[in-house]
């Protein structure tokens, strides 16, 4: 009685390990390739920084009785404020 449950519980140990042994195999597999694949990307990509403008103080914004006023230290800067949209950042 005990020999006819042994037989199916060997194949079953059996299959268990030949299937966590093969996927093993595959995730080596996978990690090999995807890593070949990003040192192809690194020689590939453009890794130079990008340079940003410094920010630069322009001018000051004053409120005073519900009226915004502008005061420009340049005067080549009212004419780039007078054309261009304006971004309002909060703080």
């Amino acid at each position: 009685m005990g020999l006819d449950l042994l037989i199916p519980f060997g194949i079953l140990l059996a299959l268990v390990v030949y299937l966590i042994y093969s996927r093993t195999i595959f995730e080596k597999d996978i990690v090999s390739i995807y890593e070949e694949k990003f040192e192809e990307w690194k020689i590939h990509s453009d890794q130079s920084p990008k340079e940003n403008d410094p920010k630069v103080l322009i001018g000051l914004l004053y409120k005073q009785n519900y009226k915004y006023e502008l005061e420009v230290f340049d005067k080549k800067e009212m004419d780039i404020l007078n054309i261009s949209k304006i971004n309002i950042k909060e703080m």
